[in-house]
């Protein structure tokens, strides 16, 4: 499987340093393209890569492209992944997957009247570190989970792509996604309603969010995602005789189980990897060899219920990207 990047941005260098660090000889990054050809160019020899472009185009018109990772902004993502699939691409794009469940849905409607595969590139979703939450709550350690809270912060406002509305910029689809990602992991897509509230920018972006999910089986998250300050993105989900604790939510690095009694149970260390994203590679390869053209760590149906969920989250701060309007 050959593999191209479309942008040639920050978070495509390290998907590219990934792809170099995979040991499968079936797997190869091949190409890379930006609207910059010098751009490109310099990308391509900084992770040794044999092709560059200087236009998206051009690039897909290469016969010998696979899967084409989208790396572009949010506000580009819908554009990029019909390009794509007008050339018959498969396509792994990151996340958040759209702008909005409108889009996405065209997406996947799309790529199954090309019969391509689409994925969402929301990491956690395919890391080994996602079936062993799952055992762990299995296994009973912590009793009948009812609840849990999550967050992540950065300081990002400096950073131009989340800043700037009209590259559908805050901290929802950048951050916020991963807290609400890393619930409907644990408690499912049936949530029956949601409260939530922002700290706006000037621009109209949201700079913080408090968000609350509520499940049909009486579940619920409380999550936290802000682009001004650093947090401990922990996620700890609550049971009946205890607790476990998630370190870094957003890329988990060890995993904390807990008595009611508050005392350190067990602790479960995470597997060595290149850098997480790998696992996302792998997914779209057993899939594409497979003939799916959805990943089962991902589904269409999922990504559609979290872009429903974040949806509905900016409906009721009144939040529109222009986009939209």
């Amino acid at each position: 499987m050959k593999v191209a990047i479309l942008g040639a941005g920050n978070i495509a260098g390290t998907m590219a340093t990934t792809m170099k660090g995979i040991k499968d000889s079936t797997i190869v990054l091949y190409a890379v393209a930006s609207r910059d050809k010098k751009k490109a160019e310099q990308f391509a020899k900084e992770h040794q890569i044999e092709k560059f472009y200087g236009s998206y185009e051009e690039m897909l018109q290469d016969d010998q492209v696979d899967l084409v990772y989208v790396a572009t902004p949010h506000s580009h993502h819908y554009d990029h992944m019909k390009l794509c699939l007008n050339y018959g691409k498969h396509i792994l794009c990151e996340k958040s997957f759209t702008i909005n469940e409108k889009q996405a849905k065209e997406i996947f409607d799309l790529a199954k009247e090309k019969g391509v595969l689409v994925a969402e590139a929301i990491w956690t979703r395919y890391m080994p570190s996602r079936k062993m939450i799952c055992d762990i709550l299995t296994s009973g350690i912590i009793g009948k989970v009812h609840s849990l809270q999550a967050n992540l912060g950065y300081e990002l406002q400096n950073i131009e792509r989340m800043i700037r509305p009209e590259l559908a910029g805050g901290a929802l689809l950048d951050l916020g996604v991963y807290p609400i990602n890393f619930a409907m992991m644990i408690f499912g897509d049936n949530i029956k309603a949601m409260n939530s509230t922002a700290v706006m920018s000037e621009k109209g972006i949201d700079l913080m969010d408090s968000i609350t999910l509520y499940w049909e089986d009486n579940k619920t998250a409380i999550l936290h995602a802000t682009m001004m300050t650093p947090t401990d993105r922990r996620g700890v989900i609550f049971g009946e005789k205890g607790y476990l604790v998630v370190n870094n939510i957003n890329n988990p690095e060890s995993l904390e189980v807990y008595s009611g009694e508050h005392e350190l149970l067990k602790k479960y260390e995470i597997p060595k990897q290149i850098t997480g994203y790998e696992y996302e590679v792998y997914a779209c390869a057993e899939a594409i060899k497979a003939g799916r053209l959805e990943c089962e760590d991902m589904t269409h149906e999922q990504t559609l219920a979290v872009m429903r969920i974040m949806d509905a989250i900016r409906e009721q701060w009144g939040m529109k990207f222009p986009m939209e309007l």
